[in-house]
């Protein structure tokens, strides 16, 4: 089984500030701002939108439409769909990544991002200053948020079209010859007493950074590091950590000692 760690969520270009983490643990990834059809007033935390979160952790930013991608986590719109079922589209040079790594079916996709823990103060959410606790209290963090073990690889037009509420079966992106939805399987393999894909909430073990390093610079966990890693990568930690330069989506891990046992440590 290879494990894909999947970038998503605001970035510095897309979004420009934190995912927040929720008071009571909750990894709350914000969908990139885009020309889809969602909003950020549809989604919802807790009743909230997601609209009037961003507005309070970023006030001088404007949310308007957004990019659900992956679409793995029940119940976030203030609307219910019928007949919604989860998934994750890719496209252009990222799914090219995946298709010449051989990603298959019963690979997993490990979903990461860029958070910082919040607080409320005077009843608004604002992120936690660096003056309060420790480390992963008050840090911009890679952090690991959610989950999808690929139980079909969708690339027929038709078949992409049976997901009328995801981004990537508009016509936006089903007419790009590269656009593909991965869908779920029931059970994992390996979990078999969990669902196939799903969201997570904090804990640091499911944090990537290192301590006291920026957030781009991972934990060297032993099959993570490049020669266990699809295509020339090397590591460009100046002293110590991991750290993969340039910008980039997925990174293709194949299996090795260790790997599926981090894996379901994170999940369970």
């Amino acid at each position: 089984m290879k494990v894909v760690l999947s970038r998503k969520g605001f970035d510095s270009s897309n979004g420009g500030c934190p995912s927040p983490i929720m008071p009571d643990g909750t990894l709350l990834s914000m969908p990139i701002p885009s020309a889809d059809k969602d909003r950020y007033d549809d989604l919802c935390y807790n009743g909230l939108p997601y609209s009037r979160i961003l507005q309070q952790l970023a006030p001088k930013k404007t949310f308007g439409y957004c990019h659900v991608d992956p679409d793995i986590r029940d119940d976030c719109r203030a609307k219910s769909i019928e007949g919604w079922k989860p998934g994750f589209g890719q496209s252009g040079s990222a799914q090219g990544v995946l298709t010449n790594a051989n990603v298959e079916l019963g690979d997993l996709f490990l979903f990461f991002g860029w958070f910082r823990k919040v607080e409320l103060y005077n009843g608004c959410y604002r992120y936690i200053r660096q003056s309060k606790g420790s480390f992963f209290d008050h840090s911009d963090m890679h952090v690991i948020y959610g989950y999808m073990q690929i139980g079909e690889i969708l690339t027929a037009k038709d078949r992409i079209s049976e997901y009328p509420w995801h981004p990537h079966a508009a016509d936006s992106h089903i007419c790009n010859g590269t656009n593909v939805i991965y869908i779920p399987t029931e059970h994992l393999s390996f979990l078999p007493d969990c669902k196939g894909y799903g969201t997570l909430d904090y804990r640091v073990d499911r944090v990537l950074t290192m301590e006291n390093r920026s957030r781009g610079t991972w934990n060297e966990l032993p099959f993570l590091m490049p020669e266990h890693v699809y295509g020339k990568r090397k590591n460009c930690a100046k002293d110590k950590g991991l750290f993969y330069n340039g910008i980039w989506q997925e990174l293709v891990v194949y299996e090795s000692d260790g790997l599926l046992d981090w894996v379901k440590e994170i999940i369970q």
